[in-house]
């Protein structure tokens, strides 16, 4: 039987051991880097603090022989995007994408508030898995291929690995989406480095989301003089919440929140104005454009007269969909563990990522590939520290056995196109 077919036969056991033992070798490198970044104010809204982080990235990428370009934010208002290029020999293997984004959702402050510490081997800090850990595992897992090289990346199997390092993915990503799909169509596969679920796994595929903003124009008026002249936007907004959420559960897999509702001046003021933010997210794009295209249906049609509605897409992503081509690399991701010595299994998730846009044009890609944490967004906030070696360990094997890997080599001359649903994904 020809075991190159087989999804991580590609990297033999001698290599699995050598790219182990340089991560071992590295661990308290990485460990005072990961102190270091997470104790770096950044917030999406925090462009000094995200472009300190992204200095010290771009450095790193010029240690590693990458070429680098820093790309500001054409309003100013956001960090810039870093993008480390590693050249490989052209026709020699795969175009890779790794993502890792800088930013963080919390305010300036808080590293004063709750700095880096480790305790009982668990790490702690603003950002610590989200996603501190996964950028700095994609740097180290790219460290110890090129030792495996022997410092040069024309000896590994790749045409080129391009990381980009963004610094909005918290908000949507609405700086670096547009350098992100302008590598994603070059690339033959992507790896997105969010922190692997509690329990290990990886992620194959997302909810896609659309962000709504409902302005709801009602007519103000006197609320004890003369009540029956005014339009009560509050009424019409709590009519509004009530069949939005009625449409969870109404296609597989969608569901719809409203969580924000404003309005409303003074008691004796029946309010003109409301403003209504949703949440809704779909498994396929069918279900959630269904979704999307229903609560615009709804609109048109108020429970109460004389008030209008106005619509707007704040932010969206397609689904993250399980592509019949992703299936290969998960396959290869869980057949790496195991050799590894641990266990992951490839699943869905509700949240999105940068993963939903390199799926959504049809480009295989892989989520959850960083070190293992939980609790993202939240003070508690944890990564497992005894997962840093075995998680980079899995990447750089990963990213080898791929490189190597006939039937990934063989995508980009197929004339088909990589956006084949796999048969059941969800």
């Amino acid at each position: 039987m020809d075991t190159t077919h087989v999804p991580g036969a590609a990297a033999t056991d001698e290599e699995l051991r050598r790219l182990n033992a340089i991560v071992v070798a590295e661990h308290p490198r990485f460990l005072a880097e990961l102190e270091r970044l997470c104790n770096i104010d950044c917030g999406s809204y925090s462009p000094r603090g995200v472009n300190e982080v992204g200095a010290w990235v771009a450095g790193e990428f010029r240690r590693l022989g990458a070429r680098v370009e820093v790309r500001p934010d054409p309003e100013g208002r956001l960090g810039d995007t870093v993008i480390g290029t590693f050249e490989g020999t052209p026709g020699a293997g795969p175009r890779i994408l790794l993502i890792g984004h800088m930013d963080t959702v919390f305010p300036d402050g808080t590293v004063a508030e709750r700095p880096f510490r480790i305790t009982n081997g668990v790490a702690y800090g603003p950002g610590v898995t989200d996603m501190k850990g996964g950028l700095l595992a994609g740097l180290h897992a790219l460290h110890a291929l090129r030792v495996l090289g022997g410092g040069r990346w024309d000896a590994l199997p790749f045409e080129r690995i391009t990381y980009v390092a963004n610094p909005d993915e918290e908000i949507g990503s609405p700086s670096s989406t547009p350098h992100i799909r302008e590598v994603a169509a070059a690339t033959d596969a992507t790896f997105v480095l969010e922190c692997a679920r509690a329990n290990g796994d990886v992620v194959s595929s997302r909810k896609g989301i659309a962000d709504i903003r409902l302005t709801i124009h009602g007519r103000a008026a006197h609320a004890g003089v003369e009540p029956e002249k005014g339009r009560n936007a509050i009424v019409a907004g709590a009519r509004l919440v009530e069949r939005v959420q009625a449409l969870n559960g109404h296609w597989p897999g969608v569901t719809a929140n409203v969580g924000v509702f404003h309005s409303g001046t003074r008691p004796n003021v029946i309010p003109d104005l409301a403003t209504l933010e949703i949440d809704v997210r779909g498994v396929s794009r069918t279900e959630l454009e269904a979704a999307v295209t229903t609560i615009r249906d709804i609109i048109r049609e108020p429970d109460v007269p004389d008030v209008t509605i106005d619509f707007e897409q704040i932010a969206g992503w397609l689904p993250m969909e399980k592509l019949e081509r992703s299936s290969r690399l998960a396959d290869t991701v869980i057949a790496l563990a195991a050799r590894l010595g641990f266990s992951t299994m490839d699943v869905g998730t509700g949240g999105a990522s940068d993963a939903n846009t390199t799926s959504g044009m049809g480009v295989p890609s892989i989520d959850g590939l960083g070190p293992i944490g939980g609790r993202d967004h939240s003070p508690d906030e944890y990564l497992e520290v005894g997962s840093i070696v075995p998680r980079t360990t899995l990447l750089a094997a990963l990213l080898l056995a791929i490189g190597r890997d006939p039937v990934v080599a063989a995508w980009r001359a197929e004339a088909d196109g990589p956006a084949t649903p796999a048969s059941g994904s969800a």
